[in-house]
């Protein structure tokens, strides 16, 4: 796996699978191409990607996408320009979706928000695109005003944290400017009345009430009355929260506040109202636990049994009707509370013992008593009492116990906050008040300690509920900045550097500029700090933070600064102060102030100004003000760099001008420039006509070279630089052999070099270097190795000649040169390899020649080898010349042999067919080849049906006097059957009347058209190997087969099935012409030999039509007419 260079594009290989992700954050997304090597490497140049894949020797090169390579780099470098107007390109697929969203996000991180609503727009975003067009008109107005990119204005800052979804931070930044209903428009907009109400009660803004009405209505409105409920009842507007608890469903809850408040517990309408609701939702337990409360004692009895709640029943029971309880009262009239205790237990009614047990100060009694009473609304005085003693005794957890089962959680709070326990009050604020109570009460106690001057201690509890913002703000209003900082370090990492340089701008405002400067460092922003130590002309300052924070380089450019506000002799002595003069000229020339340059120059450093002159000629010939740069490199002194000026941009006259003029050494440079022109133009000659007048051969030597025209310049250099002619021979010599396996002819013109210059060794090295890996044509390579051949015959000792044999002899063999091979041999005294050669060329006489005269030990070889030539090429009339018993055995030989069928079977007529085993493949495959061939389909085919007929009468008696013929009888009895009848066909298409008597001539159009469109379908069968396609329909209850062996290739010629093509097509075009064959009275096709009874006929010897009626057979030798005229 590796990146492509400069790019987030990653390329990897997987097998035969190139693999190209152009979006790594999308990984699933991936590109690939089937490649056949291992990829090398990957590069980029040109405006071009290519994957190097290498494979074997060859080196592949697979071209990328450059347009979503651009888009990363774009990416990559932080143009999201560049990288938006690619996009632009694009239809909008699902990659080019990814693309915009990954845009979207990396602009609106980096604040680039126009192109952030660019993005949206594509993405088809309505609302946050309507939310950028209104930020971005925000920007446009404040710019409008100020001349400034309103993104800094507070606006829409606080805009942008409410799309990250910042909605503190938003508010935050609402407040920092005062802007207090914006941030409650905020909430209000994002439906978080909770946080808009608690905001209002804040800050104490004078519409709270409008705004819990308006919230109220909101949560009625949108159908949320439980939530309306609790508003209600955290107000005290208790008989509309209960209205509204019914409304929502909630009866249960409606019932508890119902008995909590006095007034409603003695309302009977409203108890009836709540326990009927109550009743309705089958919470019969909760019924009569509301009717005990408000003392209805009959009706919570039938609610409680209706419920199954029995021991609530009984327990109700015992309190109802006490007498122990009557007692219990009588002491406690007489002030004898400790007495009345055990009576108040024993009647059940702990209530009332608690009550006595409090009135006793018996506390430990009172904490007993009060875990077995489950009336939490009852003990809540015992547990206010319990928890104010404990608080007192200073038992703050016992008394947080307490405090917290009657459910008086402020209580529990308030005890902590007086005693300092921050944390803990804290804790139990968060545990039971939730988020929105919690921080409302510690911003208000916070408020009261910053307002007392106690801001540590106000602090802490801005952290406590997470408010840092609100501490950060209280310090910012005190101007004590360490501890604002302090605050923004810890909980605002990310607006630490933007902090520090607003609260410099805030000081530089103020014209508090060492403060300010304190800051801008602080923010990383030192030259912030300069530039403002240079408006406000306090240059030892500028200088003082330039050096200290930017170094050396950076303190230079200050002083440039200075002294540039200074010009003139000021700007001199203030640069000699700080000993840079000469570097501020040079900084001057740099950067393009070359004005400002001349003037330092001529009044402190004279020697200093030619070089201004050549520095602003340079960056003038940049801008192409030839004429202008001219005059100044002139005055600079060096007249050559304005004509090298000219022959760069190709004005040769104006380059002869000036050279001519100013600089006539240069007069040689303008002609190499002009000749190098004309090079690069591929006018060489005009390029060496130029060359020569400037007395540089060596030049035309090397362009000459450079462009591989060797000879060019081996003459320039024999007419001009004769000493160093061996030289350039030696390197053109290495240049040609390092290009031997790659170019012949190159090969073959330094051969004959060499042998112009009589060095026929190297002649005849070159011409054997000369490989059919050079050249695809063997008559060069048999040239160029022939021609080596006569070079060492003539010029060669005897052994270089053997060895140039022994290479080249060879080689002629592989490309097919036998003859040539057998020359070659011969010059290297090879004898039996060029008889060799010469019977591979069949060329036997000159085989012969060679065996007789150099090697006669070799003539029976060729002898024999001849004669295996005739064998195997069947010619039995030129082997019987030399030998009878070798031409009998050629007919055995015949099934590897093609085209030589009728000479067998004219050998095997003249010597008969004996019934051996090994030649029944013989003739099997000898009268299969004479029925493909289609030219025996003639009357000139007769002789050889008849010969083949004979043949094989012949060879069925011999099988017939054999009695184990291994069943292949009826198969040379089907054979000469069929011989008979083809050569019976041609006879008959020798005479005139019977020639034309075939189906489709006579008007049989229904068979012909069945047999051709057979035939047809045939024919594809064997193109295709398969007779899966094939239909027999036409041929069903017929006796022609359907599972027949389907031969190589085709015997008919093509002419003839495109005749059967085009007649099959017209006259299936025809309605009377029927696929269908004719049948006879046996309702089957009339020339099946098979019956309908699957009767079986015999054939007709003359038509092969089956003979149905009047029968008559032959014996053999018996002719038909002869027997007919015996019959009559």
């Amino acid at each position: 796996m590796t990146w492509v260079p400069g790019s987030d594009v990653v390329v990897a290989q997987s097998l035969e699978q190139l693999c190209v992700w152009y979006n790594i954050d999308i990984p699933e997304r991936v590109t690939t191409f089937q490649i056949k090597g291992e990829v090398v490497d990957v590069e980029r140049a040109d405006g071009r990607t290519e994957v190097i894949v290498q494979d074997g020797v060859q080196e592949l090169s697979y071209a990328l996408d450059e347009g979503l390579i651009e888009f990363g780099t774009a990416i990559d470098d932080g143009d999201f320009l560049r990288a938006m107007n690619y996009l632009e390109t694009l239809p909008l697929t699902a990659e080019a979706e990814t693309m915009w969203r990954t845009l979207a996000r990396l602009t609106l991180e980096g604040r680039h928000l126009y192109i952030a609503e660019r993005c949206f727009a594509a993405l088809g975003d309505v609302s946050k695109v309507r939310y950028l067009q209104g930020i971005n008109e925000i920007r446009q107005k404040i710019q409008e005003k100020t001349g400034e990119d309103g993104i800094q204005h507070y606006e829409a800052q606080a805009r942008l944290a409410i799309l990250d979804k910042q909605f503190k931070t938003a508010e935050g930044i609402y407040l920092d400017y005062n802007n207090l209903d914006a941030a409650m428009e905020m909430y209000q907009n994002l439906h978080k009345w909770d946080e808009a109400v608690q905001l209002a009660e804040v800050k104490g803004h004078s519409e709270v009430e409008s705004l819990k009405r308006a919230h109220t209505q909101w949560l009625l409105d949108t159908h949320q009355d439980e939530r309306a409920g609790q508003l209600k009842e955290a107000e005290g507007d208790y008989w509309a929260a209960i209205n509204m608890y019914l409304k929502a469903g909630m009866p249960a809850r409606a019932a508890r506040l119902a008995t909590n408040v006095d007034e409603m517990r003695e309302d009977p309408e409203l108890i009836h109202r709540i326990a009927m609701s109550l009743l309705k939702a089958e919470l019969n337990e909760q019924a009569g636990e509301l009717y005990e409360k408000v003392g209805k004692p009959q009706e919570a009895l039938v609610s409680y049994r209706k419920g199954q709640a029995y021991s609530r029943a009984v327990e109700l029971a015992r309190h109802a009707y006490p007498s122990e309880e009557e007692w219990g009262d009588q002491l406690v009239s007489n002030k004898q509370t400790d007495a009345a205790i055990s009576h108040y237990i024993e009647a059940g009614n702990n209530i009332k013992a608690q009550d006595a047990v409090i009135s006793a100060r018996q506390w430990r009694k009172a904490i007993q008593i009060i875990e077995v009473i489950d009336d939490d609304a009852a003990l809540k005085p015992y547990l206010m009492k319990l928890g104010q003693y404990y608080a007192g005794l200073n038992d703050l957890p016992k008394a947080e116990r307490f405090y917290v089962k009657g459910g008086m959680y402020n209580e529990a709070i308030a005890m902590y906050n007086q005693a300092g326990e921050w944390e803990k009050a804290h804790q139990l604020a968060s545990k039971f008040l939730g988020a929105d109570k919690v921080a409302v009460m510690y911003v208000n106690q916070a408020q009261v300690l910053e307002s007392e001057g106690k801001f540590r201690e106000a602090e802490r509890l801005y952290i406590s509920v997470h408010e840092p913002d609100l501490a950060i703000t209280m310090y910012k209003n005190q101007c004590q900045f360490d501890q604002m900082m302090r605050l923004v370090k810890e909980y605002h990492t990310e607006l630490v550097e933007s902090t520090h340089l607003h609260l410099a701008a805030q000081l530089e405002q103020e014209n508090n500029y060492h403060e300010a400067e304190k800051y801008f460092i602080a923010g990383a922003n030192w030259k912030a700090a300069v530039n403002m130590y240079r408006g406000a002309d306090m240059w030892e300052d500028a200088y003082r933070v330039a050096k200290k924070e930017g170094g050396a380089n950076s303190g230079k450019q200050v002083v440039f600064l200075w002294a540039r506000t200074l010009r003139g002799d000021a700007a001199v002595k203030l640069l000699n102060k700080f000993g840079l003069l000469e570097q501020c000229i040079d900084y001057a020339c740099e950067s393009m102030l070359f004005e400002f340059a001349f003037e330092l120059a001529r009044i402190a450093m004279k020697q200093k100004v030619p070089d201004i002159h050549y520095k602003y000629a340079m960056v003038l010939e940049d801008e192409s003000k030839f004429s202008e740069a001219e005059a100044q490199f002139i005055q600079a002194g060096k007249p050559k760099e304005a004509v090298l000026m000219y022959v760069h941009a190709q004005d040769w006259e104006s380059a002869q001008r000036v050279a001519e003029a100013h600089d006539p050494e240069s007069v040689g440079d303008m002609l190499v420039g002009q000749a190098k022109k004309a090079c690069n133009d591929r006018d060489y000659p005009r390029a060496e006509a130029l060359l020569l007048p400037a007395q540089c051969p060596e030049l035309a030597v090397k362009f000459y070279r450079d462009s591989d025209q060797w000879m060019e310049a081996l003459r320039v250099c024999k007419e001009y630089l004769p000493h160093k002619l061996s030289a350039l021979q030696d390197e053109y010599d290495r240049t040609v052999l390092s290009r031997g396996s790659h170019d012949a002819q190159t090969l073959m013109n330094q051969a004959r070099q060499w042998e112009e210059s009589g060095v026929y060794s190297r002649a005849v090295e070159c011409y054997i270097k000369v490989t059919p890996n050079m050249t695809s044509d063997a008559s060069v390579l048999e040239k160029s190795w022939n021609k080596a051949r006569e070079l060492a015959v003539k010029f060669l000792p005897p052994e270089k000649v053997d060895d140039v044999a022994r290479v080249l002899g060879p080689r002629l063999l592989d490309i097919k040169r036998y003859s040539a091979a057998a020359q070659m041999f011969l010059a290297g005294d090879m004898n039996k390899e060029a008889i060799d050669a010469f019977i591979t060329a069949q060329e036997w006489n000159k085989a012969k020649k060679v065996a007789s005269e150099l090697e006669p030990r070799y003539e029976f070889y060729v002898d024999s080898a001849y004669k295996d030539f005739l064998k195997t090429e069947g010619k039995a009339e030129a082997l019987a010349d030399i030998d009878l018993t070798g031409a009998l055995d050629i007919p055995f030989t015949l099934q590897s042999q093609e085209g030589k069928a009728a000479e067998a079977l004219g050998l095997y007529k003249q010597y008969g067919a004996p019934a051996f085993t090994q030649n029944y493949n013989i003739y099997r495959q000898l009268s299969l080849d004479l029925m493909s061939l289609h030219e025996l389909c003639s009357p000139q085919g007769y002789r050889t049906w008849a010969d083949l007929r004979d043949l094989l009468l012949n060879l069925v008696d011999n099988l017939i006097q054999h009695q184990d013929t291994d069943g292949v009888l009826k198969e040379f009895e089907l054979l000469l059957l069929l011989s008979h009848y083809l050569a019976a066909w041609s006879a008959y298409m020798a005479t005139p009347q019977l020639e034309k008597i075939v189906a489709k001539e006579v008007g049989w159009k229904n068979m012909a058209f069945v047999f051709l469109n057979q035939f047809l379908d045939l024919c594809e069968a064997i193109e295709e190997g398969s007779l899966d396609s094939l239909d027999h329909t036409d041929f069903i209850d017929t006796d022609i087969p359907y599972e027949i062996p389907l031969p190589d290739t085709l015997s008919i010629p093509d002419n003839l099935r495109e005749e059967a093509k085009e007649w099959v097509l017209a006259v299936s075009m025809d309605q009377q012409v029927e696929q269908i064959l004719p049948l006879d009275e046996r309702m089957v096709y009339e020339a099946s030999l098979m019956g309908g009874d699957s009767t079986s006929f015999p054939p007709c010897v003359i038509s092969g039509y089956p003979v149905v009626h009047n029968r008559l057979d032959l014996k053999r030798g018996q002719g038909g007419l002869e027997q007919i005229g015996h019959g009559h």
